[in-house]
């Protein structure tokens, strides 16, 4: 076969859509649902050292009980720092120093705020559906340019049929976590 046309790459749509994903997946492990998780403090940041820095690269996060959060933070000079981060982080949670430990108790989060957490939550597994949409317009794209250059029509029923169920499959499983998620904040 001397076909002069390119063949969508496959693996590298698979590949931009799992970052999709994992992106979703990270904002998801940002969402307060009433139970501690350390990957509530990564978005938070510290001005240190004349810089702005993640949290983690001040001290260890650790979850003692699960309604609880402790940073111990390695310079005790950074630990007002690390509680100005904390509080202005928009986690609504009031840090408390002891020495160079700070305990982060978490509240219980109320009906009003679950049902506001769910709806960011949808939020984000939209944006995430549109960059795997986008994806797949790109593949869609490259086989009409394929097709331009020589592709049968064969061909481009197949690709296409090949880049839909890899778009179905993504959605599927930005909808299984999305409905997970939500479960997870309205649980009591």
């Amino acid at each position: 076969m001397s076909e002069e046309y390119a063949e969508p790459d496959l693996d590298d749509l698979k590949r931009r859509m799992d970052g999709a994903m994992t992106a979703l997946r990270h904002e998801f492990a940002s969402l307060r649902t009433g139970r501690a998780s350390s990957s509530m403090l990564d978005t938070v940041t510290v001005e240190a050292y004349g810089t702005t820095m993640p949290l983690n690269q001040c001290g260890t996060v650790n979850v003692p009980e699960p309604r609880m959060l402790t940073v111990s933070v390695w310079d005790k000079g950074l630990v007002g720092a690390v509680e100005k981060g904390i509080r202005n982080s928009g986690l609504g949670i009031n840090p408390v120093i002891d020495g160079t430990t700070i305990r982060l108790p978490i509240p219980e989060l109320n009906e009003e705020r679950r049902r506001e957490l769910t709806r960011v939550a949808a939020q984000y597994a939209e944006q995430a559906r549109v960059a795997i949409r986008n994806v797949r317009r790109d593949g869609m794209d490259q086989i009409k340019k394929a097709r331009a250059a020589g592709m049968g029509e064969d061909d481009q029923k197949i690709w296409q049929d090949e880049i839909q169920a890899l778009t179905d499959a993504e959605i599927a499983a930005i909808d299984a976590a999305l409905d997970h998620k939500q479960q997870e904040i309205m649980q009591v």
